[in-house]
């Protein structure tokens, strides 16, 4: 008797062994991050370079293939259970104009100097967007929805690896900033949920400091995530003038991801959902991301990011001093 399987099933077991490699990577890059007090996806970046012999032909490719871009668009989406519209509202008009003057000026100073530093214009958006939203995971969810290009995926990798770096380097130093300007609990929460790009880095530089500049470095900061769904929907129509310009179909204005996104921190906002229910989802896209980011790693090969040069350094280094400096000129002005 001969077996046929279901479609579906077929495909299950075609995506299974790059899911589970990229998933066994993560596991590694989560246990060293919490051993090391490190940025998981820098461990997860590099550990999957260091496999990156799977993604050749063989049974893991297609996986990987998919992890890369399935996934990571699933925890992108799951990001919206991470914010409320009432923690948004909580804190007054002031911050919400910081932060959305400091996003949209950052970005497209980034696409700016990018261009003017002979890079194309969306490297700047990339870099840029995970600057000034949420780091790693804003590096991702842009890449997910900008148009396919040869370098796409070196470009994503080091701009991973660079807002990882920074973001942890800021951890460390921002906090010496606030000493020197004597700002209040208040305006120390504003300041480094404003700069530090991502939530993790965020939230251990302002509990470290106090209760209050913790929690309001943590509301901060989630609004700037919000800024991920505008962010993603330009990025969105790029693509689809990309798209009709190539003569090929064109793509959502919003793509399903962004759309799950803005449901989820609908229905967060509702105050429905059990704390329980927040956790698990938010602990769902953080390894959702994880798994993604270790498959993205796993098809690049360290020698390809060690060719990109000072430049791109020097830009994303720009791009963090000009957001710090911005936040600090707009804290002044009484933002």
């Amino acid at each position: 008797m001969i077996l046929v399987l279901h479609p579906a099933g077929a495909r299950a077991r075609l995506l299974a062994p790059g899911f589970m490699a990229a998933a066994v990577v993560a596991a590694a890059a989560s246990f060293l991050s919490e051993h090391y007090k490190a940025p998981v996806m820098l461990f997860a970046l590099l550990l999957g370079m260091a496999m990156n012999f799977l993604s050749a032909d063989g049974q893991c490719k297609t996986g990987i293939e998919f992890t890369s871009r399935e996934i990571l668009r699933v925890g992108v989406a799951l990001l919206g259970m991470r914010i409320t519209f009432s923690q948004i509202a909580a804190l007054g008009w002031q911050p919400v104009l910081l932060v959305l003057v400091s996003v949209v000026v950052t970005i497209c100073v980034a696409m700016l100097v990018a261009r003017a530093m002979g890079f194309q214009t969306l490297f700047g958006l990339l870099t840029g967007g995970a600057t000034a939203i949420c780091g790693a995971s804003a590096a991702l969810a842009l890449s997910a929805a900008l148009p396919a290009h040869p370098g796409k995926e070196k470009a994503t990798l080091f701009t991973v690896i660079g807002v990882s770096a920074l973001s942890t380097l800021a951890m460390i130093l921002y906090p010496m900033v606030v000493n020197a300007l004597h700002l209040s609990p208040s305006e120390a929460g504003v300041f480094l949920g404003g700069t530090i790009h991502d939530v993790a880095q965020v939230v251990g530089a302002g509990y470290g400091m106090s209760q209050e500049t913790g929690d309001t470095a943590t509301v901060v900061k989630l609004m700037r995530v919000a800024m991920l769904l505008p962010v993603i929907a330009f990025a969105s129509m790029v693509t689809r003038l990309r798209g009709a310009q190539d003569g090929g179909p064109r793509p959502p204005i919003l793509p399903w991801f962004a759309v799950g996104f803005v449901l989820l921190a609908a229905l967060n906002s509702t105050g429905w959902i059990p704390a329980a229910v927040q956790g698990g989802a938010n602990e769902l896209s953080r390894w959702c991301l994880v798994i993604a980011i270790s498959a993205l790693g796993m098809k690049t090969q360290l020698k390809e990011l060690a060719s990109v040069g000072i430049k791109p350094i020097v830009l994303m280094l720009g791009e963090t001093l000009f957001l710090a400096g911005l936040v600090i000129l707009m804290m002044r002005w009484g933002l």
